[in-house]
């Protein structure tokens, strides 16, 4: 079995540097993709409550040998219950049949609702009661961070935000950095190789190490220090996905492909979205 990097966030817990996500999948996929991907490997497992498929790592989780100290398991708490977090937590951890989570996540800040400073401080409350291990945000912008830190002394452990070649955030990942959060990508593959799988770069590099081109996406993600979550139901491309821990790519390599950056958000804008 490959050997996995494994990152420590600054408030002392660990998290595998990769993982699976299960955004958009149905709840008897999301569960065969679960059972499957520990089969392989991962240790990672990041779904959320508006994925709508909470119970389909629950299940999943009864389904394997492998223990659930092993297991790190994120989910995220709705922009509609920003005002009813403990409740939110409850629920998704009934769902998931577990006492606890290992990262709690803020989905978005929805700034023109003005609630996500009042949710955190209930994060913050959420931990200490032991129901996650670690609270972070998703989409948060360095004045939404600012904020929150200002405000409660208490930094997120994890900013996960879109992020993929051809949108690479680089000065919100610097800004995450120098105040040690890391940052997770979602989309990493940006929605199934949109406008990234047919570059140049990347179907030089798939050639010279003999990789798929989602290989050598999710390989540049790794060496960039971030934290990926690729997202597949289809067990062979869960299985290529984690096979990316036999190579690594040059910084010159790196550099190239930072060439590829052109903004193009497939998702919503943090600063204007408030669903």
């Amino acid at each position: 079995m490959a050997e996995q990097p494994i990152i420590k966030l600054h408030d002392g817990n660990m998290m595998p540097q990769l993982g699976l996500g299960v955004w958009q999948a149905s709840i008897e996929d999301a569960r065969a993709a679960i059972v499957e991907a520990l089969k392989v490997g991962y240790r990672s497992i990041d779904t959320a409550a508006i994925y709508k498929n909470e119970e389909a790592v629950g299940q999943a989780l009864q389904d394997t040998d492998v223990a659930r100290e092993d297991i790190f398991i994120t989910t995220k708490l709705w922009n509609d219950d920003q005002q009813n977090g403990q409740q939110a937590i409850e629920t998704s951890l009934k769902k998931l049949q577990l006492e606890s989570v290992d990262l709690y996540l803020m989905h978005w800040p929805c700034p023109e609702k003005d609630h996500y400073v009042e949710a955190w401080k209930k994060m913050i409350e959420l931990q200490q009661q032991g129901l996650t291990k670690s609270i972070g945000v998703c989409n948060f912008h360095e004045a939404h961070l600012k904020r929150l830190i200002d405000e409660t002394g208490v930094s997120p452990v994890v900013n996960q935000i879109e992020l993929h070649p051809m949108l690479q955030q680089r000065t919100l990942h610097a800004w995450n950095a120098l105040h040690q959060i890391q940052t997770e990508s979602w989309s990493p593959l940006a929605q199934g190789g949109k406008g990234v799988f047919d570059q140049e770069i990347i179907r030089e590099l798939a050639k010279k190490y003999s990789k798929t081109p989602a290989q050598i996406v999710i390989r540049w993600h790794l060496d960039s220090g971030l934290v990926v979550i690729p997202k597949s139901v289809t067990p062979e491309r869960i299985r290529e996905n984690f096979q990316v821990f036999d190579f690594r790519l040059e910084k010159p390599e790196i550099s190239e492909m930072t060439k590829l950056d052109k903004g193009n958000r497939l998702g919503p804008d943090p600063e204007s979205f408030n669903g």
